[in-house]
């Protein structure tokens, strides 16, 4: 079977490298499924779990916004952050998602909501890509 090569990149460095079978990615404009040999093409992310597919067997990693570049032979994502699910820390995913719905449930001036509505999303995304969700 053919394999598509997939690179997922953060400003801190390399975060996964492999073949693999398919890739689903929550863009934008929707979920996207992908291919060995998809057209050519450059979407921006949105937080959300990349689900990797290789073997019969899916691995997820959780990203936090960025672009995917679609090539035939390769897939790109530059990420602003990316964890594979292996290695995220659940417990501090749901202290994070518990701090932050404490924020906004907080009725001080002084709370930025936007920024803690992201940093939810961001431990809900975790936490889903942990448990093998989109």
């Amino acid at each position: 079977m053919k394999t598509v090569s997939v690179n997922i990149v953060t400003p801190d460095g390399p975060v996964y490298d492999s073949e693999i079978d398919m890739i689903i990615a929550k863009t934008a404009s929707g979920e996207i499924g992908i291919l060995p040999g998809h057209i050519p093409m450059v979407a921006p992310l949105e937080i959300g779990s990349v689900k990797l597919k290789k073997d019969g067997k899916s691995e997820f990693v959780a990203v936090s916004g960025g672009f995917i570049e679609v090539r035939p032979e390769k897939v790109t994502i530059l990420a602003q952050s990316a964890e594979i699910a292996s290695s995220i820390d659940l417990a501090r995913a749901q202290e994070a998602k518990k701090r932050a719905e404490e924020l906004l449930q907080s009725k001080q001036e002084s709370v930025d909501f936007n920024r803690a509505e992201l940093a939810l999303k961001r431990a809900l995304n975790r936490i889903n890509a942990y448990e093998g969700r989109l």
